[in-house]
């Protein structure tokens, strides 16, 4: 059999490998991905480091220009695309993992007290103003990492997966082969995730996705208003420092718009993904 016949025996796999979507994304975060795991050492300065004359333009020496305090905003940018990746991957990761247990459960047993109270602690926190929640809490911590802002943004980032799956699994408790497993036995956790989640993984690979590229926005966000990291560097933290030493106004487009085409162009990436995966997982979508 040959590497062709085998893939379309595999037809989620098959096609998208021919989705141009799905290797456009992949392939730009692959590359953004390489870059922040190796950025550090390729980098010609640290990102505290003084590289040079200040307010100096894009060169062959300093790729991304300077900043005004004389900082080489290309390394900058090499160490800040690291600590986003972070951020995605822990927040992303910590948000969907919450919200699929919740909404796993709360689905299987829907009616029961069980789900009534996972659903309740659901709708408080979807009420509640998420960028407020963050807001507060950030500000209360004297110190704040990466590693303690992407914890902040997962533990507050799931309600809406939790309610999304639990829709999905509210969908599937009932078939056949679920209560074929029921009937033989079999515990709640391995009907979850043999039969339900087993069932829901392109969609719970979607959420993820989703989940990554929220992280990483909120996390600008926060490092916008000033509750960034209070140590390191990020592609938030290099826009929200143009922005404050008004570097638009002073001609340093560069200091101000290059960190900010980097994090697009990342974000961008992970939209190609999740709608070409749509396309994979849709039959009805696939382009033949």
């Amino acid at each position: 059999m040959s590497f062709i016949d085998k893939l379309k025996k595999n037809d989620n796999l098959y096609f998208a490998l021919r989705n141009k979507k799905v290797i456009i994304g992949a392939v730009i975060f692959l590359a953004l991905l390489i870059t922040a795991l190796i950025g550090p050492i390729i980098a010609p300065y640290d990102y505290e480091e003084f590289a040079g004359a200040p307010y100096a333009n894009p060169s062959f020496q300093h790729l991304m220009g300077t900043s005004i305090f004389g900082r080489d905003v290309f390394s900058q940018v090499l160490y800040g695309l690291r600590s986003t990746f972070v951020v995605g991957f822990v927040g992303g990761t910590l948000g969907t993992v919450i919200g699929l247990i919740i909404g796993f459960f709360a689905g299987y047993r829907s009616g029961s007290m069980l789900d009534e109270i996972l659903m309740m602690m659901t709708n408080i926190l979807l009420v509640i103003p998420t960028i407020a929640l963050l807001i507060i809490l950030s500000a209360y911590l004297p110190y704040r990492g990466v590693i303690t802002q992407s914890m902040i943004i997962g533990f507050t980032s799931w309600p809406w997966v939790a309610r999304a799956v639990r829709s999905q699994t509210l969908s599937l408790r009932n078939k056949e082969f679920v209560n074929l497993s029921r009937i033989s036995g079999a515990s709640t956790f391995k009907i979850i995730k043999d039969d339900i989640a087993y069932n829901m993984f392109s969609y719970v690979f979607m959420v993820y996705i989703l989940q990554f590229a929220g992280a990483i926005l909120t996390s600008v966000s926060l490092d916008f208003i000033g509750l960034g990291p209070t140590k390191g560097i990020s592609l938030g933290l290099i826009m929200q420092d143009a922005v404050n030493w008004n570097a638009i106004q002073l001609g340093m487009w560069w200091w101000a718009i290059l960190p900010g085409v980097v994090l697009t162009v990342l974000v961008t990436s992970l939209y190609f993904i999740n709608t070409g995966l749509d396309e994979v997982f849709n039959p009805t979508l696939r382009e033949m």
